[in-house]
């Protein structure tokens, strides 16, 4: 049954990064995303890995997959025109996905088995003990200060990735909250006695 099922996931996840890609309309495109997302996830669980499973499935199918469709529906995109753009670096595309192709080839050419990773993955591991403690105890123990400075530089990234983007416009009108505080009643609004049949 885990093999069906490893075989299964592997399959949607492999089919789902590719309509990904070569899907005509965008909205297919996140909801094959989704699919490939929550495959990854199922083969994480068979490795035993239900907190990164957990977490795959909760931020990127719950958050950022959600966020790309809800972007991509309610934004105005001309789609035939930014293709009609992409098309112009198709050939550069095309040398490097063959590169890519090359190196993987390459490294599967050299690649050879651990003859000690079976034994090692037939260890026993301990009982009392599961993933999610196991991962917590090397984030907030082992590793908490690299933890808490990666917390840190992700937060600096967003704080620049704010300010260059940040554009005072001056065509808003913007609300000023004390010139309204102070404002004079009196002068703020004017009586004007309209004779019958005169405009303003």
């Amino acid at each position: 049954m885990s093999v069906f099922a490893f075989y299964l996931f592997a399959i949607c996840a492999l089919a789902g990064g590719l309509f990904t890609v070569i899907s005509r309309q965008p909205v297919h495109s996140v909801l094959w995303l989704i699919l490939a997302f929550i495959s990854s996830a199922g083969l994480f669980v068979l490795l035993g890995a239900e907190f990164v499973a957990m977490l795959l499935v909760i931020v990127y199918v719950g958050a950022v997959a959600v966020l790309f469709l809800f972007v991509v529906m309610m934004l105005d995109v001309d789609f035939a025109a930014l293709k009609a753009e992409m098309a112009k670096y198709l050939p550069l595309a095309l040398l490097v996905g063959l590169i890519i192709l090359m190196q993987f080839v390459v490294a599967y050419g050299a690649w050879e088995a651990n003859g000690a990773a079976e034994t090692l993955r037939a260890a026993p591991t301990p009982s009392d003990i599961t993933n999610t403690e196991a991962i917590a105890s090397l984030l907030y123990d082992k590793y908490f200060l690299l933890f808490q400075l990666a917390g840190l530089i992700l937060l600096v990234a967003m704080i620049g990735a704010i300010v260059l983007t940040l554009r005072h416009r001056q065509d808003i009108k913007r609300q000023n909250v004390l010139a309204q505080l102070y404002r004079d009643p009196a002068k703020a609004m004017e009586l004007r006695d309209v004779k019958p049949g005169q405009g303003l």
